[in-house]
């Protein structure tokens, strides 16, 4: 609020799109607007290493910002390109996006940056991961000077290379870390189950089942898995939908809305929605899949217990991910209770096998007998 620059460092769910929003109107309602221009010039960007994120970010904006005025957009790759081109042209104060995008409608010259009071980061480890960062280089080398525009940059870890960034990129800025006593709040509730590769899917439908599961997100660790996971608690009864990288941006967001509306029970997911998406009133998270990294069991799990509501987070240890466990209970400081696995729990949901699994069964099968045969 006071205009310096900052590099920070929060647990999910804290509110840092609130902090940076607020911080944003704040400037541009303080300063008197630039002279209009043929060319559409933000006065603020925020860029985000996800749709599902800068399309968070832009929800929050509408609601905080409704009575300031200001023009807010969002662009994003997979949809709407000309639509979104259109509205950008004809200006706006505040542009989120994804890089990849952004800079399309850039490099065209749909807009300039160089009225930008204004810049954030958002996710800046994941920006890393996801390989943007050229881009958000890029970006930030035809801003206006550091001196002249207020730079926020926000990371869930503040290593070597995301403070490589800010120093070289932001003003001085003052580094804040919100560091928890622990890593996972006290209202998330964690169980862990040791199943079996083909026990995992009928343990979830079962605990799916169980009173008091309204509204669960089941985390995978691959696209292939997220899509044959759905598929087989459909079969079963369960009414789900799978969200990946690889899903059309109309279908993401349809299921989302339907999710977010309460008519989709089960969201089934790969890490690309376990950051910066915020539905209300997730009661359990389910790690199907240990993750491979630990930071990523604590973001998972922090789609639940929001707003300092109570949660539950319930993870699988399959022979194929169980060895993610300890370094998983050595980054959050606390081994994660055990439960045991009734049979008779299980014994109902001994799930069906989808009709398309069953013929990929039959053609694999088919093709071992026609080598046996050559042979």
């Amino acid at each position: 609020m006071a205009g310096r620059d900052v590099a920070g460092q929060a647990q999910t769910g804290t509110g840092k799109t609130a902090a940076f929003l607020l911080a944003i109107f704040n400037r541009l309602l303080r300063n008197p607007p630039p002279k209009r221009s043929n060319v559409s010039s933000p006065r603020a960007v925020v860029l985000a290493p996800t749709r599902e994120l800068a399309q968070q970010i832009e929800r929050d904006a509408q609601l905080l910002g409704a009575a300031t005025g200001l023009s807010m957009m969002v662009v994003y790759g997979g949809a709407a390109y000309r639509s979104q081109r259109e509205r950008l042209s004809r200006g706006v104060d505040l542009l989120i996006g994804t890089p990849g995008r952004l800079l399309d409608y850039y490099r065209q010259e749909v807009f300039t940056l160089s009225a930008v009071e204004a810049i954030v980061i958002d996710e800046a480890d994941r920006m890393y991961d996801l390989g943007f960062i050229r881009d958000i280089r890029y970006v930030m080398r035809r801003l206006p000077p550091c001196e002249k525009r207020l730079s926020m940059l926000f990371s869930a870890t503040l290593g070597y290379l995301v403070l490589d960034l800010a120093n070289t990129h932001l003003n001085a800025p003052e580094i804040v870390r919100i560091e928890p006593d622990k890593k996972v709040v006290d209202e998330v509730e964690q169980w862990l189950y040791y199943p079996s590769s083909e026990q995992k899917a009928p343990l979830l439908a079962a605990l799916l089942a169980q009173e008091g599961v309204e509204r669960s997100m089941v985390f995978v660790n691959t696209r292939r898995e997220a899509d044959r996971l759905a598929e087989r608690l459909d079969a079963g009864g369960v009414k789900a939908g799978a969200i990946s990288g690889d899903v059309p941006q109309s279908k993401r967001m349809r299921m989302l809305k339907q999710f977010h509306d309460g008519d989709l029970p089960v969201l089934v997911a790969t890490d690309v929605a376990s950051r910066g998406l915020h539905v209300p009133d997730v009661t359990h998270v389910f790690n199907y899949d240990l993750p491979q990294n630990p930071e990523d069991y604590v973001h998972r799990i922090g789609r639940t217990a929001r707003a300092g509501e109570m949660g539950h987070a319930v993870s699988f240890a399959c022979e194929h991910y169980a060895y993610s466990l300890p370094e998983i209970e050595a980054f959050i400081g606390h081994s994660i209770e055990r439960q045991a696995i009734d049979p008779e729990l299980l014994a109902p949901y001994l799930l069906a096998v989808p009709p398309r699994t069953q013929e990929r069964k039959r053609r694999e099968s088919s093709r071992g007998r026609r080598r046996k045969s050559r042979r």
